[in-house]
């Protein structure tokens, strides 16, 4: 042993080689372990994005490039259509509340918002009592309305005299249970294959036809039996003897017919008819033959009852109150309730369900394609001192 290495062992110092050595594997190890963390880091990572991917990018699906928000629900709904190819859907589905596209467990889907749109735009914009009516949304199979049918009782009274017991008033409650409106159009594949064709278009005017023509005629004359209650499928009484759950009517005079001597009479005592609470917001409600006897009439100084709106899309109007034209309504005939006049907004009520949904089945009926289409709606009359109605008869 050499006098320096001695030296070096007595004073407690290692020696260069040995402390190399350490070094290196100290940094080795450090490396490891840093290589570890990164690699947990990393896992980590892709955990959390997957968790995004699938709770938080679904709530706002991307998007087109261009200003085009509706595209990708459009284009999903056409693929659909066209080939069956649910994924674009179930895609957009992950997120109902944001997009109200859900696909149900049976292989329904909800109709895409601009589809949804369209569809609505033509059942308000159609002649149906809809257009006058009050129309609520509801998320239950059900819709109440709670109506005040009498009159709270009051009495003068002296300072001392004693203070006597006073009438209360009673409460109706009219439940409007929602049906389901179906339509059924159906396509070839070839023509749904052929990209330049507006299938989302061409379907959403044959649903909304359908749901038009058919809501009209329940709005007025439904039996109640899976559809609504119409107005005119409750018993009509002379208005002198009118009671609640009851329509009250004013006679024309003539079987079948105006009056021959003074026609216009029985139009102006079914506007009185109706209570002045009502009048404000009243309209008539006739068919195109019905309009075209009521037009000709005219008052005891010769000016017609009947103008015509000034501008485009303002209705007609009949001593002043807008008409309504809805071809359900029956024609003047013996006995018939032709002409009804009243505020639909209280006396009327159509409850519904905001979904529309689409069906799409290829199989019943080969080489085309169904599209079974439904809807949920109800409705009823809600007041029935709001409504009066002009009946062609005698008495």
């Amino acid at each position: 042993m050499g006098v320096k290495e001695q030296k070096t062992r007595l004073s407690g110092e290692r020696p260069v080689g040995e402390v190399k050595a350490a070094m290196q594997g100290f940094l080795s190890e450090f490396s490891a372990f840093q290589s570890e963390i990164k690699s947990k880091l990393k896992e980590q990572e892709e955990r959390l994005n997957m968790y995004d991917r699938k709770s938080l990018a679904p709530a706002r699906p991307a998007l087109s490039a261009v200003a085009e928000v509706e595209i990708p629900h459009k284009k999903a709904f056409a693929a659909y259509l066209r080939s069956g190819d649910d994924d674009a859907l179930r895609g957009l589905a992950v997120e109902e509340k944001a997009l109200s596209t859900a696909v149900a467990a049976d292989g329904g889907y909800l109709v895409d918002p601009q589809t949804a749109e369209q569809i609505s735009g033509v059942l308000r914009g159609a002649a149906s009592v809809r257009a006058i009516a009050n129309v609520v949304q509801v998320e239950s199979t059900a819709y109440d309305v709670l109506v005040d049918t009498t009159d709270i009782g009051a009495g003068w009274a002296s300072e001392t005299s004693a203070q006597l017991e006073t009438g209360t008033p009673q409460l109706e409650r009219i439940s409007i249970p929602l049906h389901e409106l179906s339509a059924l159009p159906k396509a070839s594949q070839r023509l749904l294959d052929d990209a330049a064709f507006d299938v989302e278009g061409w379907l959403a005017a044959r649903v909304a036809d359908k749901f038009a023509r058919s809501e009209g005629l329940a709005f007025i004359s439904g039996d109640g039996v899976d559809k609504p209650t119409g107005f005119l499928n409750y018993p009509a009484v002379a208005d002198a003897n009118w009671s609640w759950g009851n329509l009250g009517y004013v006679p024309t005079g003539n079987d079948g017919d105006f009056n021959t001597n003074a026609p216009a009479d029985a139009i102006v005592d079914l506007v009185y008819a109706l209570g002045a609470q009502y009048r404000a917001n009243a309209t008539f409600v006739m068919n195109s033959k019905t309009a075209g006897a009521v037009r000709k009439m005219k008052d005891a100084d010769g000016r017609f009852l009947w103008s015509d709106g000034l501008a485009a899309g303002e209705p007609a109007r009949l001593m002043g109150y807008p008409v309504l034209i809805a071809e359900d309504m029956p024609d003047i005939g013996i006995g018939a309730t032709a002409i009804a006049f009243g505020d639909f907004t209280a006396g009327y009520t159509i409850a519904e369900r905001p979904d529309l949904r689409i069906l799409r089945d290829p199989f019943s009926a080969k080489p085309h394609v169904l599209f079974y289409a439904t809807k949920r709606i109800g409705g009823d009359v809600s007041d029935f001192a709001a409504i009066k109605l002009l009946k062609f008869s005698l008495t």
